[in-house]
């Protein structure tokens, strides 16, 4: 089941210039920075009540990243929500025909299991499901 938006990832060439912006801009510093190797990215996380953004910043110029923003430039990338049991949900959006980037959960950011929809089977719109990882 489907909880709320967790975050919303916005993508950038340099993390410390886009933390300025956004600190400025949000008159808060992020609460988080963080690398995840197997996505070849660096992350950065600012909270503003319950709305968390993401900035991404690739560490490989042959990462999703890299080449989003060469193919569009900066900006919106996704949109991440929470969900009860993200193994239930990838097999009932599955069989509703969604398809998924990935088999099974990955480790993320910010603590959480991911898993991504291809945005061809939603609206041009990259969907990324978030559970927590029980401690």
């Amino acid at each position: 089941m489907f909880r709320n938006v967790e975050h919303i990832g916005i993508a950038v060439k340099d993390l410390a210039q886009a933390e300025d912006l956004y600190s400025k801009l949000f008159n808060i510093l992020p609460y988080k920075r963080e690398t995840v190797d197997s996505e070849s990215v660096s992350t950065s996380f600012f909270q503003i009540n319950e709305t968390k953004i993401e900035l991404l910043e690739a560490t490989n110029p042959d990462s999703v990243i890299a080449k989003f923003i060469e193919k569009k430039g900066e900006g919106f990338h996704h949109i991440a929500y929470e969900v009860d049991d993200i193994v239930a949900e990838m097999g009932r959006l599955q069989k509703e025909g969604f398809i998924l980037l990935n088999d099974t959960p990955k480790r993320g950011a910010d603590n959480k299991l991911v898993c991504f929809l291809h945005p061809k089977t939603t609206n041009g719109i990259l969907i990324e499901l978030c559970q927590e990882i029980n401690q």
